[in-house]
């Protein structure tokens, strides 16, 4: 004869069956995702956001942004390009180029360019643009051709002459501006690390080099400035490696490991909703670095070595690309976007020990 079991028997057994599930999570996310890929960092805090409007020129500082599915609103949204095949041009040969020089005016939403006039001490050359031109002013005022960055070729709509012509004389030959809208019928999707096999998702990004978003460290490019200043008595701006976000950091060089992120508004911000307004990004690759940062922004003046030599003695680290030396990581934004501020947190909501460059250009 069967005998029904206590109710200290049937909660002896039930427990452990409600609760082993849990402990076994917490066991993984906790215990053994330390032993792969070791503790996360603290938080730390974003100091500076930039904007490069116009590819391979000059940068502006920003105190806030928006933060679209293609990077942060304004960033390489703009390209010179050769003429007649609209081939894009850049500052690995042309160091000149970063003395072009964006500016915003947020009460006209402008953009106005500027550059040295060839010759003259004093002379600039310049035009006017909106920098979120509507459809009825592109139509106006631009036609679309097959623009080419790397491997890529994607279409984007070419400023009329009447508007960038005297820029030319700058370039000393035949050049277009031609613009890529955040969003697009005909969107660049990412390659390389964030394709969509190796990110799970489709992508896009305007005419950045390959993702929409570097973010860098003030505790690396410290670190990197005191071998600089042992070897050549030289430092250097961390503008030279053209991130979007700077943050404080932790440890020299920890953002190595990070794999996703998320940035957070201040203690005392207003107006959030910590889990609904947070901004996820994915950490899909460290910067592999070409001898764009010898070129001195301000100046457009080239050193023959560093700080490429330094970088090349200790920082070639990914073994996806170890002809490279790596500095800054490339993000791309999860989900809906958000306005970044100056002053935000950056969590590190998890880190791996296994990125690896995935050539994609």
């Amino acid at each position: 004869m069967e005998m029904a079991l206590s109710s200290a028997t049937q909660s002896a057994i039930i427990l452990p069956a409600f609760f082993l599930p849990i402990l076994t999570f917490v066991f993984y996310t906790r215990f053994l995702r330390s032993k792969t890929s070791g503790p996360l960092p603290p938080p730390t805090q974003i100091t500076n956001l930039f904007v490069y409007p116009i590819k391979s020129c000059h940068g502006i500082s920003v105190p806030s942004a928006r933060l679209l599915p293609t990077g942060l609103d304004l960033d390489r949204q703009w390209m010179w390009v050769t003429y007649p095949d609209y081939k894009f041009l850049t500052i690995r040969n042309l160091s000149k180029m970063t003395l072009i020089r964006p500016s915003y005016d947020a009460t006209t939403d402008t953009l106005s360019i500027t550059a040295p006039a060839p010759n003259t001490m004093d002379e600039k050359l310049y035009f006017f643009i909106p920098a979120h031109p509507t459809s009825e002013w592109l139509a106006a005022n631009t036609e679309i051709v097959p623009a080419t960055v790397w491997s890529t070729t994607t279409p984007a709509h070419c400023y009329s002459t009447a508007l960038t012509g005297p820029f030319n004389k700058f370039f000393g030959k035949e050049v277009r501006l031609v613009y890529k809208p955040p969003v697009s019928d005909s969107p660049r999707a990412l390659v390389g690390n964030g394709s969509r096999k190796m990110l799970g998702r489709d992508a896009s990004t305007c005419f950045a080099d390959l993702m929409p978003l570097l973010v860098g460290s003030e505790k690396s490019i410290t670190e990197l400035n005191k071998r600089l200043k042992m070897a050549e008595d030289l430092n250097i701006d961390v503008r030279r490696f053209r991130p979007n976000i700077l943050v404080q950091g932790h440890e020299p060089w920890s953002e190595d490991r990070w794999k996703s992120i998320r940035l957070t508004p201040s203690a005392g911000a207003s107006g959030w909703k910590f889990g609904f307004d947070c901004l996820k990004l994915d950490v899909v690759a460290r910067c592999a670095r070409c001898h764009v940062p010898n070129v001195d922004p301000e100046t457009a003046e080239e050193h023959k070595r560093q700080p490429w030599d330094t970088l090349m003695k200790y920082r070639r680290v990914d073994p996806g690309i170890t002809f490279k030396p790596c500095f800054g990581m490339l993000c791309v934004p999860r989900g809906g976007g958000g306005k970044v501020d100056v002053g935000m947190k950056l969590e590190v909501t998890q880190v791996t020990d296994n990125h690896r460059y995935v050539v994609g250009m």
